[in-house]
């Protein structure tokens, strides 16, 4: 896992040294701490904003080299906006905002943690830290040159300067670990699929043993010994064998009732027999972004040693044109004893969720499931690229993951499930077929699922927009997001480890 940034707390008294960022707000006006680092030097910062029409707007930034009267080399100004009603994910945008202002060459920076009605509370000067690593991170193991213009990837100490440095640390050690979950979970989306392929993708999730997080991997003997057909039936195309891999983190009180989240692992995914055309069809390495979800989620629920027992699966395997490879017209048995008729072998991840879906319903007896899955096409037509799609059998849990989206700015948008989708994926020859046809594909993708949670309470996560790909924003400009790590780690938090149920 790369570290661009390594961030840490001071006292404002310390020196600032490097690069110094500070604060305003919509009207210019600086906090006292703030004032008093820059001395003579705040009336830069009105001179400077006027040459350059800065008005201290939300996320907006005013950089002044070698600012006269000040020790710093360089002195970077972030609008704040109006100071009322600012939220953690304010915060979070706030850090992302000064590391996108920071330059390769920026080895030491101060951040005085400071709005103009006084110092940023210990969560706020966490979420700002939070920002700055998450905005920081770059994946680019693979370069041996840069080009011209090219940016180099940031490596920088960071201080933030604080009022209560013990109570900024306290506050930043669980978000760490939660930044780190979603640094893992894109390290793993961004990988190529030559390297990270299904049994490695498994050997990396079992290295949250070192954790304290109980791993079991499935093999292809184990899993045809269960009965998951649906997901062999994916895999046997492919000369990578699949594997299902179990993560369990014992939190909680023992003996209690464990929540549960099922990632989508198609490590690549061709379309299979029914291939997908040659233009983007590199992206399809991201097809696995639940399964990284799920698991860069496990390492931050154990790394914050949370207090909720939590189960993490995620069906691992290549959708491949081979001669082996399962046809349409196929029909397989899934785990739960349904038969499915394969009508479209690239409509393959519902197929792997199917099985892990019901092997964690039936073996853990979860309070609920979230499953996430790169899983349709169609969800980005309805929704684009700013919210996941959300199905779900379970109205408190959806109005749960609602709100958490909102909190964490992983937004999620409640689509609809209903029996009368069931009739385009109702088949003549076996239980069910795996797609429905064009209209609603989404939908009836998030029906077939249903079928195998039983009652379970549970939502889907439909992540094709979200996961990869997305829109660059202040805290994430690579091309795997992590999306869905702090959604669901808030979740927990807030609702589960929390005791509110």
């Amino acid at each position: 896992m790369s570290e661009a940034i390594k961030v840490g707390f001071v006292s404002f008294s310390t020196a600032p040294r490097g690069t110094l960022v500070v604060f305003c707000d919509d009207t210019l006006k600086l906090g006292p701490e703030t004032r008093k680092t820059l001395g003579e030097a705040a009336g830069l910062v009105k001179r400077a904003a006027a040459t350059n029409a800065f008005k201290g707007k939300s996320g907006s930034t005013l950089d002044i080299l070698a600012p006269e009267g000040l020790k710093a080399a360089r002195l970077i100004v972030i609008g704040a906006g109006k100071a009322s009603g600012l939220t953690d994910n304010d915060f979070l945008k706030f850090g992302g905002a000064a590391a996108g202002k920071l330059g390769a060459g920026n080895d030491a920076v101060t951040l005085i943690a400071e709005l103009p009605d006084g110092p940023m509370k210990p969560d706020q000067a966490a979420a700002v830290a939070s920002g700055l690593r998450l905005r920081a991170y770059k994946f680019d193991r693979y370069k041996t040159k840069k080009k011209d213009g090219e940016d180099a990837a940031l490596h920088a100490e960071v201080l933030l300067a604080v009022a209560d440095v013990a109570a900024a640390r306290k506050a930043f050690a669980p978000d760490s670990h939660i930044v780190d979950g979603v640094i893992l979970a894109r390290e793993l989306v961004n990988e190529p699929p030559n390297v990270l392929y299904p049994v490695e993708f498994a050997r990396r999730a079992a290295q949250l043993r070192k954790l304290g997080v109980e791993v079991e991997v499935l093999d292809v003997k184990a899993m045809t010994k269960l009965g998951m057909g649906a997901l062999l039936g994916v895999a046997q195309g492919s000369a990578q064998p699949g594997r299902t891999v179990i993560m369990r983190w014992k939190g909680g009180k023992r003996g209690a009732q464990p929540v549960a989240f099922v990632g989508k692992g198609v490590c690549f995914d061709t379309g299979g027999i029914s291939i997908k055309g040659a233009a983007s069809m590199e992206d399809m390495k991201g097809d696995m972004g639940g399964a990284a979800c799920v698991v860069g989620l496990m390492h931050a629920l154990a790394a914050r040693k949370a207090k909720v027992n939590a189960v993490g699966a995620i069906g691992l395997v290549e959708n491949m044109p081979d001669g082996n490879a399962q046809r349409p017209g196929d029909i397989v048995t899934s785990m739960s004893g349904q038969t499915i008729e394969i009508i479209n072998t690239d409509a393959e991840g519902r197929l792997v969720l199917a099985d892990v879906l019901w092997y964690v319903a039936k073996k853990f007896k979860p309070k609920f499931m979230v499953d996430l899955a790169t899983l349709t096409g169609a969800i980005m037509v309805a929704l684009g690229t700013e919210y996941a799609g959300m199905f779900s059998n379970n109205d408190e849990l959806a109005d749960r993951l609602t709100k958490v989206g909102l909190a964490t700015g992983e937004r999620v948008w409640r689509m609809p499930l209903g029996p009368e989708y069931d009739k385009q994926i109702d088949s003549q020859f076996a239980d069910v077929k795996n797609t429905g046809g064009r209209n609603g594909g989404s939908i009836t993708a998030a029906q077939f699922l249903q079928r195998f949670v039983d009652d379970t309470p549970w939502a889907h996560l439909d992540i094709a927009g979200t996961a990869m790909g997305a829109p660059k924003t202040e805290i994430n400009q690579s091309w795997g997001s992590g999306y869905g790590v702090r959604l669901l780690d808030r979740l927990v938090a807030e609702f589960y480890e929390a005791g509110k149920k």
